[in-house]
């Protein structure tokens, strides 16, 4: 099926006039979803979802093809997808998320009146998103970012990764189809083929691009967060650019079961052959001989694993030379890799650890980058103090781990304080690999992990990102948005005077 005969609004390579017209397009179409009800919104995002699932074994085969990642893999983010639709749906028929803060008129106050102040969040308009290579559907077409902007009431235009092109027609015909459904402006969404370097950048120099989400490498989303500041109006991107993950692994843990999480850890370092952006690339440990039984078990478990198909042969070169590069640095010692020959060494990644001690990774800053693939580096510290660097060492990251007994978590504060410091999730006793879709998940960090570490990925506040507040001051109440009516006829909860509630205003 030629995909891009079914669908009004899929573009390859466009003109310049074409990119033209498909933006200032994308602008009307948000200047009707703005306005539009939770409900009305919500139907569109369920019907998403639905018309996913109806796509059946096309689109299965279609991700697993262009993915290299197995049929299981696929069907588990496929229905990962249509959940976080639905989680955004149910969110936004509820209707809380606009944090509806108001503030009455005291008109007699002394030495002066105060004024009638209602604030909510409200939606941007145009948002570009840039789909990520190792999720062909959970962060890609329909993935956490457009769900997050549709359900904010913004429009989308959506550049297709150059990995799935087919997977992303797919889902772009679903989402066509849902919009025809349920009565959606026909450009709310738009998918975009294109290089990176020309259409994707053309996107987010545009005026009428209001906000960029991004899942990718450090080096491509800083182009994209420097032109976007470039740019005669600076607009917000919200890129996700993966880190190393470091997890510290106390003595206690060493003591009590060093053979189990050495095989618990060999398992998320290659769990989707380690292209993961949570992927635990970087573990933290005492010297001595629990530390060499725990390498010894690590390396044993790891040998044990066969390299497996990457994403694609551009990947594949890219952990290729990402490992050498780790690798050749001076102090490294490999001391695991699988023991199996890949079948084709052009797709498939080798899982390899290597050790080094603390003093040599703090002084050399080439050991702190991510190497996406199924890589770890183990690193010796002799005392606190040199964990403590180590730490300090450490840019941005998405996750940290301790492993421990709590009793030992006190006596550990300030590296565990400083671990804090560097990251958007910490986690005690287990793995960084699984991020669950929920609303009390962070998928963010400090730099690089994101461009802005106050702000998600995944979960529902996801929505925040392309929604700013607006205060309206003593606006006329026909003239209010339902939100912030005295009546309350969403019966949302609002912060009313100070006091959350979802009563009416008398």
């Amino acid at each position: 099926m030629e995909i891009i005969n079914a669908s009004k609004n899929i573009f390859r390579s466009p003109s310049e006039e074409t990119l033209e017209k498909l933006m200032r397009d994308s602008f009307l179409a948000s200047e009707e979803l703005k306005n539009l009800s939770g409900e009305r919104k919500a139907d569109f995002l369920v019907a998403i979802g639905e018309e996913i699932l109806a796509l059946g074994d096309n689109l299965v085969n279609a991700a697993m093809n262009e993915s290299g990642l197995p049929e299981g893999r696929i069907v588990g983010e496929r229905g990962r997808t249509v959940g976080q639709l639905n989680l955004f749906a149910d969110l936004i028929r509820e209707g809380s998320w606009v944090d509806a803060t108001i503030d009455t008129a005291i008109p007699d106050r002394q030495p002066l009146p105060k004024a009638d102040l209602r604030k909510m969040l409200r939606p941007l308009g145009v948002v570009a998103v840039f789909g990520a290579s190792n999720f062909p559907l959970a962060f890609s077409t329909a993935g956490g970012d457009t769900a997050s902007a549709l359900a904010g009431g913004n429009s989308v235009v959506m550049k297709a990764h150059e990995g799935h092109p087919e997977t992303s027609d797919w889902v772009a015909l679903a989402i066509q189809k849902a919009a025809e459904r349920t009565g959606m402006p026909e450009n709310a969404f738009t998918l975009v083929h294109g290089s990176g370097a020309t259409v994707g950048q053309a996107i987010v120099k545009h005026p009428i691009c209001k906000a960029v989400g991004f899942t990718g490498s450090e080096y491509a989303g800083r182009i994209l967060f420097d032109l976007a500041a470039q740019r005669k109006e600076p607009i917000p991107v919200f890129a996700e650019m993966g880190s190393i993950n470091p997890v510290l692994i106390l003595p206690e843990a060493l003591e009590e079961n060093a053979e189990d999480w050495a095989k618990t850890y060999a398992g998320s370092i290659t769990l989707g052959v380690g292209q993961f952006c949570t992927n635990p690339g970087l573990l933290l440990i005492k010297d001595g001989e629990k530390a060499n039984l725990f390498a010894y078990n690590l390396a044993k478990a790891i040998s044990d694993i066969a390299p497996a198909k990457m994403l694609n042969g551009k990947v594949k070169n890219g952990y290729d030379a990402s490992l050498a590069n780790a690798l050749e640095q001076k102090g490294i010692t490999v001391i695991g890799e699988s023991s199996t020959k890949a079948n084709n060494a052009n797709i498939e990644g080798a899982p390899t650890v290597a050790s080094v001690d603390a003093r040599t990774f703090i002084a050399n800053p080439e050991l702190h980058k991510e190497v996406f693939g199924p890589y770890s580096l183990l690193v010796r510290y002799t005392g606190e103090d040199e964990l403590l660097e180590a730490i300090e060492a450490l840019s941005g990251q998405l996750t940290a781990t301790v492993i421990g007994s709590e009793p030992s978590l006190e006596k550990y504060s300030q590296a565990i304080d400083a671990l804090l410091a560097r990251t958007g999730r910490i986690i005690f006793n287990g793995v960084p690999t699984g991020v669950e879709v929920c609303p009390s998940m962070h998928h963010g960090g400090p730099y690089p992990a994101s461009t802005d570490s106050r702000f998600t990925s995944v979960g529902t506040d996801a929505i925040k990102r392309f929604a700013r507040p607006v205060s309206y001051q003593s606006w006329p109440q026909s003239l209010l948005p339902d939100e912030l009516k005295d009546e309350n006829p969403l019966n949302i909860w609002r912060l009313v005077n100070n006091s959350l509630s979802t009563e009416k205003i008398n």
